[in-house]
C-alpha cells in the first residue's frame, strides 16, 4: 500500500510546477520560451494543466493495484462492470506502463542538460534550474515503484496451487 501511495505521489511535484508554470508564476524560463508571459486560459497554459491532470489520473492508477477496484471493475462501466479484472490484463497494462516510465525518465534525465533542452541558453538558471529539478526527479521513482507494486499485485492475485 505505501509503495502504491508512493507511485501516484511521485506525479504530484512536477504537476504544481507545471500549474504555477500555466497560471503566470515566473519559473525561470526567458526569451522566447517565457512562460511567465503565458497568460492563464491561454492554450498552452491549459496544455499544462491537463498534462498535470493527465499525469495525475495515471499516478492513481497504480493505487488499484492495492485496491478493490483494481480486483474487480467498478459496476458503472458497461459491459465488464462487477467483473473480475484479468489479472494478465492489469500485469501487462501496469508492466509496460512501468518499462515506457522507466524509459521515458532515465532519457530525460540523461539529456536534461541538452543544449535543445534545459541547456538552452533561455532554459531556467541558479535557483529556478533548482526548483524545477527537484520537482522533476520523483518521476525518476514513478516507474521503479510501479514495477514493485505490479510484481506484488501479480503474487497476490496468482492462482493457488
Amino acid at each position: 500500500m505505501r509503495t502504491a501511495k508512493a507511485a501516484a505521489l511521485t506525479t504530484v511535484p512536477s504537476g504544481l510546477w507545471r500549474v504555477a508554470a500555466a497560471f503566470g508564476v515566473p519559473v525561470g524560463f526567458s526569451g522566447d520560451n517565457a512562460m511567465a508571459d503565458v497568460s492563464f486560459g491561454s492554450w498552452f497554459s491549459l496544455y499544462m494543466i491537463a498534462l498535470s491532470v493527465f499525469a495525475e489520473c495515471l499516478g492513481l492508477l497504480s493505487l488499484g493495484l492495492v485496491q478493490r477496484w483494481g480486483e474487480v471493475f467498478p459496476r458503472w462501466l458497461p459491459f465488464i462492470g462487477g467483473r473480475r479484472v484479468p489479472v494478465w490484463f492489469a500485469v501487462t497494462s501496469a508492466g509496460l506502463g512501468s518499462l515506457a516510465l522507466m524509459c521515458l525518465t532515465v532519457n530525460g534525465a540523461f539529456h536534461w542538460n541538452a543544449p535543445d533542452t534545459m541547456g538552452a541558453p533561455e532554459s531556467p538558471k541558479g535557483t529556478a534550474a533548482l526548483v524545477m529539478g527537484v520537482c522533476y526527479a520523483p518521476l525518476l521513482l514513478w516507474g521503479p515503484l510501479l514495477a514493485v507494486v505490479t510484481v506484488a499485485y501479480a503474487i497476490r492475485r496468482r492462482p493457488r496451487a
